[in-house]
């Protein structure tokens, strides 16, 4: 399947959009599978890597387009902590997942972040906003993120080159080393620099393997599909839909371009701010 973009305002401001297809949400209408029989899952690419925009599918909003995260009425952009540079990964989220906050995760404790479940892509392409990628989950790290259970799901684009050496966790810790640790790393302490204590993980920080991760990754799905027929509680949640048919949600392709159009049109970007380039420094 391919998927178009459409962006909406100006970029870098809080009315920029980005939108898929014409017209779909990514958290509802992209099947979660690319290929169900061998577990190749789709994702949306929100943050490509080594940049810093917090880019994050809009869950509270129609048809779920990608928005800049506003923390205190300003765009948020993910600090430097040295040696990093923005994301070290293609950052995403696998559409048709949710991590339900009314759920106490057996393994963690604590409940789901309200979101789709997230991905770290470590291929070696760096991938565009709105990207729609197939992946091979390798593995999932657990962050507890401000008392909540916040999967970071490891996963390789089926298109990298490398693709095939890369079936389970140990072949990442073989083939990249260094790389795990240092996810654990950027998990661990990007938000020290916004006055916050470091986070801290479930399992000691260790990652669990593919078939755990598909495991829980396949939850979220199922969590989702009780999200998207109404039989959870939603919340703020939007549950607009094109495609879902058995939903209460599901929309008219006429009313989902009418939510879009709705939006601020396309325009100039504005300048990122010069400070975002800052690193920070902190002992280990």
């Amino acid at each position: 399947m391919n998927f178009t973009i459409e962006e909406r305002g100006r970029p870098n401001t809080q009315e920029y959009r980005v939108f898929l297809g014409k017209y779909i949400s990514p958290f509802h209408d992209i099947p979660i599978y690319a290929n169900e029989a061998e577990n190749i899952f789709h994702a949306v690419v929100e943050v490509p890597r080594w940049t810093n925009a917090k880019m994050e599918i809009a869950t509270k909003d129609p048809f779920n387009p990608l928005k800049q995260d506003v923390k205190k009425g300003n765009l948020r952009y993910v600090a430097n902590v040295f040696p990093h540079k923005g994301y070290i990964w293609n950052y995403g989220a696998i559409p048709q997942t949710w991590e339900d906050p009314n759920h106490k995760d057996s393994d963690t404790g604590c409940c789901g972040d309200n979101d789709p479940i997230d991905i770290c892509d470590i291929g070696n392409k760096v991938c565009s906003r709105g990207e729609v990628i197939r992946v091979k989950v390798l593995g999932t790290l657990a962050l507890i993120d401000e008392g909540e259970t916040d999967w970071k799901v490891i996963v390789i684009n089926t298109e990298d080159p490398e693709a095939a050496d890369f079936n389970d966790i140990d072949d990442v810790r073989r083939l990249k080393p260094g790389y795990l640790e240092a996810t654990v790393d950027w998990f661990k302490r990007y938000k020290v620099p916004d006055g916050k204590p470091e986070n801290h993980f479930a399992f000691d920080g260790d990652f669990k393997d593919r078939d755990f991760a598909i495991k829980t990754v396949k939850s979220t799905h199922e969590f989702w599909k009780a999200l998207i027929s109404k039989k959870s509680n939603v919340g703020e949640i939007n549950c607009m839909n094109t495609t879902v048919s058995e939903s209460p949600f599901c929309c008219s392709p006429g009313e989902a371009e009418a939510a879009v159009k709705s939006t601020c049109d396309f325009g100039t970007e504005d300048p990122i701010p010069s400070s975002v380039d800052k690193w920070f420094y902190y002992e280990k």
